[in-house]
């Protein structure tokens, strides 16, 4: 372990080579004595309550982390599990979106415009690629597959505010989704394994960064007879 604790007290030397350097280049709080004196402005406390929300939002994340023991294995699930809860803890203390609310929200804001059932679908397509997100049970397509039938039916296109025709729609995807498999009860099962599996693509990416800086400091001459540790072993706590 002798090279992870170097590697530590380089981190911590860098974090005081930034502090001295802050104070190096701060401003004398008495060049803004005069300044301070201003009035205020309407623009100035909604800017001052923002940046106020920002930083206590990121200590509340701060204090969880440094808190929380993380394991760098996006291949046991017991690891990507317990990451998953933290990052939920996160978010309730920082009052963020999980990822389902963060979908949920965007569905939403970008549709409410949207006039008739096809563009409408057209944006959840959108929606779901943007945010990575896969159709492995072939929903999406049962979807366009059941409103084709209705505007045929219809014989127009199908309108959002037309309620007879989306209650025929609703229907057309009642009956998919129990092809599918997919029942209204699951719902929270499937918002938790798309967190889950957020979780372990962020560890994935956790641990390759580490490797990455440890493959760096290890070409350097002073590291290139130590033993590189197992990223396992590494506590991120030591480095917040």
């Amino acid at each position: 372990m002798a090279y992870a604790s170097r590697f530590l007290s380089r981190s911590k030397q860098l974090q005081g080579s930034l502090g001295v350097l802050q104070q190096q280049h701060a401003i004398p709080v008495r060049a803004f004595a005069k300044e301070a004196a201003r009035p205020t402005f309407k623009g100035d406390e909604m800017l001052k309550g923002v940046f106020t929300e920002i930083k206590n939002k990121f200590q509340a994340a701060v204090d969880i982390l440094r808190k929380e023991k993380i394991t760098l294995a996006p291949e046991d699930p017991a690891a990507v599990k317990h990451y998953a809860n933290v990052m939920k803890t996160i978010r309730q203390k920082a009052d963020m979106f999980s990822e389902s609310q963060r979908i949920k929200y965007d569905i939403e804001n970008e549709t409410k415009e949207i006039p008739d059932a096809r563009a409408y679908l057209l944006k959840l397509k959108d929606i779901r690629t943007r945010r990575g997100l896969t159709d492995e049970l072939g929903a999406e397509a049962m979807m366009f597959e059941a409103l084709d039938k209705v505007e045929k039916d219809i014989k127009k296109p199908l309108l959002r505010s037309d309620k007879k025709g989306m209650d025929l729609l609703v229907a057309e995807f009642e009956k998919g989704n129990k092809k599918l498999g997919i029942r209204k009860e699951d719902l929270p099962k499937y918002e938790e394994n798309l967190e889950l599996s957020i979780a372990k693509a962020q560890l994935d990416e956790l641990k390759s960064d580490a490797l990455e800086a440890m493959e760096s400091q290890k070409k350097k001459e002073e590291f290139k007879d130590e033993e590189m540790p197992d990223v396992k072993s590494l506590d991120i706590r030591n480095f917040i």
